[in-house]
């Protein structure tokens, strides 16, 4: 059989065929493309004439388009659908991905070819391609000598496998910690359709009969908010923190210690104080001490906050409070104080109705973009949905695909990733998909979001927009290819419209008789906005002055022990709550030590949030959801991916630099 991914998707818009690819296609596919684009490399640096924008900059930009097609097939099944095989097969590719990308950025001779291009006739866009080309050459190693590069080569590979042991050992801790209880009277105070989910995922694990209730990612487990059962609150919590760190083979504190050591030694080769301060020198932000700084503002008035809701929690409580009775008294002081029950909200929630009277229409208010579904596309698993999204105009936009459902094959979190990023050059056009894990009901039943999971569908939509706005020329700028402190910004402006009037009164309907949310709960809802912004604030700030003290020390600083170095740094840092643990602990902390993306970077989540602020500011003075300030937003920042610097597209959008006050009361700590 033909292996589909060698040559370009017949189908719209280079839509891969999953049906028609099998595991050994994405082996051969991959090694093809990886071997095809070091001979295209290397046909570059052989060129006899003298470098030119257009024979290095622009073949480089054409180059390893099989290698591209089959990588983001295939990393979208080890992320959202991973078999055994696929895990097989991501421990085999991922050193080689690794070492790939040092036989491109070690290149001497490619490097040289880039230098020696002359950027003064070329166009903005252009231009800062060859720049950030020669600034990804220095920041991967080509200043190096022979010797130093062969042992960056060594790290980076070593640092890929450790990566994706703990990948794979954390998604399968947080499948083996789910709690497994006989009595449905063990789950009072959930909802309904909770319990029957919990009883549809003890059925699919083989244990027809009882109740299991599954882990997401964060530390905080949304049933903790329900569960009227201390000692069941007790066991969900205790087996959501201990992943990772309790012992046996699913214990990732020998592959924490050697990724920080490793990290250490990179920054050094590379001639970096640390880690932290390599990947800061990659992002928006101007250098470490600035966001040290921020951190450092944000920490006790967080702190402050979370001790005054604690005190009014332990009022409530009428009992001394631990960690796992957090959620569970908050969501009563809601119900007390503010006559807000957020369980009671869910059934205004239904998925579909979310999607495409809330999500969906927001972005044609904003935007004019219309969606389709393409019942004839088919996605990696049958959970998966397809639409088509064009543009007011009606021309073709992109794919939008859809994937919220949990399930034992995919990792915890959400995300959106692109199989196809939009090109200018290469004529493609986006398609992009969003990935949650929300508990599928049993079949016939609704899907009812929690407040939690209702902002995380907006979110990560907003990422998508982000992707599927793209309009750059070349690929390598396309959509969410921005600095990591910046990428999170887009998907935090797009929760905005979560509680705005017009959106909410269109897909806010109860599920069974349609009635619309009623304006008098809406009303509580935004008197109670401030509570639990000191436990959110705490937890995420845990989690990033966590990240950040594994990524400032240097080789000889990596401690023995990783849950008493964990101690001692969140100590040090102002934020050892000990009724709040981190969002992540280290065991489970899978965005900074599963690959690198987010290592010594989770603090762009808030860094973003300030730009997000400001953003939420300029719609309320300029009127809000109207398809001027929606084109406004997307011609100067959307649309622009990485081809500008991404300050420079928030100044032209803002008119001016951030501040951070509108932060500060957002989140109350003014």
């Amino acid at each position: 059989m033909t292996n589909p991914l060698m040559s370009p998707s017949p189908l719209p818009f280079g839509l891969p065929p999953f049906a028609d690819i099998t595991d050994d296609h994405y082996a051969e596919a991959v090694e093809a493309g990886l071997a095809g684009q070091l001979e295209e490399i290397q046909a570059i640096v052989d060129t006899a004439e003298p470098a030119t924008f257009e024979n290095t900059a622009l073949a480089m930009e054409r180059s390893g388009q099989l290698l591209q097609r089959a990588a983001a097939s295939f990393f979208t099944l080890v992320s959202a659908d991973a078999t055994d095989a696929i895990r097989d097969l991501e421990t085999t590719l991922s050193p080689r991905f690794s070492a790939h990308q040092d036989a491109v950025y070690l290149n001497r001779g490619l490097f040289e070819r880039f230098s020696a291009i002359n950027v003064d006739q070329l166009d903005a866009e252009s231009a800062r391609l060859v720049d950030e080309y020669l600034k990804e050459f220095r920041q991967s190693g080509i200043q190096l000598d022979a010797a130093g590069q062969d042992r960056l080569r060594a790290v980076n590979a070593e640092l890929s496998r450790l990566g994706t042991d703990f990948g794979q050992r954390v998604k399968e801790a947080m499948k083996s910690a789910a709690l497994l209880l006989d009595d449905a009277a063990e789950l009072a105070g959930l909802p309904a359709d909770d319990v029957a989910s919990a009883a549809e995922a003890a059925r699919v694990a083989g244990h027809e009969g009882k109740y299991l209730l599954t882990l997401i990612q964060p530390s905080n487990q949304p049933a903790l908010a329900a569960l009227a059962n201390r000692e069941v609150r007790r066991r969900l919590y205790e087996a959501a923190i201990g992943r990772g760190s309790s012992g046996g083979a699913l214990d990732v504190r020998d592959l924490v210690l050697e990724t920080v050591r490793l990290r250490a030694e990179k920054a050094s080769l590379l001639g970096f104080t640390n880690y932290a301060e390599l990947v800061v020198d990659q992002q928006t932000a101007p250098d470490f001490a600035a966001v040290q700084t921020m951190m450092n503002r944000l920490a006790p008035a967080a702190v402050r906050n979370a001790d005054a809701e604690a005190e009014a929690l332990a009022g409530v409580a009428g009992h001394p409070l631990e960690a796992w009775d957090w959620a569970y008294y908050s969501a009563k002081v809601k119900r007390e104080r503010y006559a807000v029950d957020e369980q009671a909200l869910r059934p205004y929630f239904e998925l579909d109705r979310v999607l495409k009277d809330g999500v969906f229409f927001a972005a044609n208010a904003l935007y004019g973009v219309t969606f389709s579904e393409r019942s004839d596309l088919a996605g990696y698993h049958p959970d998966v949905r397809v639409w088509e999204v064009r543009n007011a105009d009606g021309t073709e936009l992109g794919l939008f695909l859809g994937d919220y459902y949990t399930r034992e094959s995919k990792r915890g979190g959400a995300w959106m990733n692109s199989l196809v990023e939009q090109s200018g050059l290469l004529n493609t056009r986006p398609v992009v998909i969003n990935n949650l894990n929300i508990s599928k009901p049993p079949a016939g039943e609704p899907t009812l979001l929690t407040l939690d999971e209702l902002r995380t569908t907006f979110h990560e939509f907003g990422h998508a927009l982000h992707g599927l706005f793209s309009s750059v020329t070349y690929p390598r700028f396309a959509g969410t290819s921005v600095p990591r402190d910046f990428v999170e910004y887009p998907s935090q402006v797009n929760e905005m419209w979560i509680m705005w009037p017009e959106v909410l009164a269109n897909y806010a309907r109860h599920h069974a008789t349609g009635e619309a949310l009623p304006q008098a709960v809406v009303d509580k809802l935004d008197a109670a906005q401030l509570w639990g912004e000191g436990f959110g604030t705490t937890e995420y700030l845990g989690a990033a002055l966590l990240d950040l003290a594994w990524h400032v020390l240097d080789g000889t600083e990596v401690p023995a022990d990783v849950l008493e170095f964990e101690a001692k740094a969140l100590a040090a840092a102002g934020v050892a709550h000990h009724l709040i643990p981190p969002r992540y602990r280290t065991g489970y902390f899978q965005h900074i030590f599963a690959g690198a993306g987010y290592a010594a970077g989770y603090y762009s989540y808030i860094w973003s949030e300030v730009l997000d602020a400001e953003t939420v500011e300029w719609f309320k003075e300029n009127g809000g959801l109207t398809r001027a300030n929606g084109e406004f937003f997307r011609a100067e920042l959307l649309s622009r991916g990485n081809s500008r610097d991404p300050l420079d597209s928030f100044r032209a959008f803002r008119g001016r630099d951030a501040e951070l006050e509108p932060l500060l009361k957002r989140r109350g700590l003014n």
